[in-house]
């Protein structure tokens, strides 16, 4: 069951990471509520193409701009440019994200930079690119997607958790800044979600991770979008500074 949102309806909304996942999930669920979803791809035209389609079909306006995160140049051009032109973002979903599981004694500086540079400095970079439209904008909300091993840790995942542990530092230091003129910034943990990643999982493994989850099964991507579409609606307009943890339990 999706609820309703009737504020999200046209809503000029900025999803990064919209081509799999999670992020295709909320940029669907988004479209669906009637929103102007705003989505960045780094280079595939025809790929764009068929995502703005896909949005369009499920019910909202949809807008590509080429532009990776980690090219600040690319970005605050092309994202000037739709502002310019289309008018203020008012919606803003930081889930642009890489991860590659390393052991800290193996683990190189440039798989760091990699890891540090799109997770963390992309988000903080397109927030900042975004902060004087901003000012322009009426109810905005910022949703930034960190993960469950950014609270907890994680074997392996060294550079990831720091890049999610940071992401939550960043977002309530942007909430409390931008506070006083309306706009407000959380954070969503997600744990064991099905997407393509854990889909090439043996079933093995599956069983193995739903074990250690109280509610017993991973979660589905929409489940993390129909939260992210609750953040970004009115109907969270006293929730900010937020962390806010959908993992069936797995970190209690």
């Amino acid at each position: 069951m999706t609820a309703t949102y009737s504020d999200l309806k046209d809503k000029v909304i900025l999803v990064t990471g919209a081509a799999r996942g999670i992020g295709k999930s909320i940029a669907l669920t988004l479209s669906a509520q009637g929103a102007h979803v705003v989505f960045n791809y780094r280079g595939d035209e025809a790929k764009a193409a068929a995502l703005k389609e896909e949005l369009q079909a499920a019910g909202g306006k949809a807008t590509g701009l080429k532009f990776d995160v980690t090219d600040y140049e690319a970005m605050t051009k092309a994202i000037d440019e739709f502002t310019k032109t289309v008018g203020p973002i008012s919606g803003l979903v930081n889930n642009a994200g890489v991860s590659k599981d390393t052991l800290l004694l193996r683990l190189k500086p440039d798989e760091i930079s990699s890891i540090l540079d799109t997770n963390l400095k992309g988000s903080m970079m397109v927030t900042q690119a975004l902060s004087r439209n901003f000012l322009k904008a009426e109810n905005v909300s910022i949703v930034n997607m960190s993960s469950i091993v950014g609270l907890m840790g994680n074997p392996s995942q060294a550079a990831y958790a720091a890049s999610k542990a940071g992401l939550i530092g960043f977002s309530k230091s942007v909430a409390k800044e931008l506070a006083s003129r309306n706009v407000r910034c959380n954070v969503i943990c997600p744990g064991f979600i099905q997407t393509d990643m854990t889909d090439a999982l043996n079933e093995k493994a599956k069983e193995e991770y739903a074990k250690s989850i109280p509610l017993g099964r991973m979660g589905k991507a929409e489940e993390v979008a129909n939260l992210t579409c609750f953040l970004l609606s009115s109907a969270s307009s006293y929730l900010t500074g937020e962390v806010i943890k959908i993992d069936g339990g797995l970190y209690i």
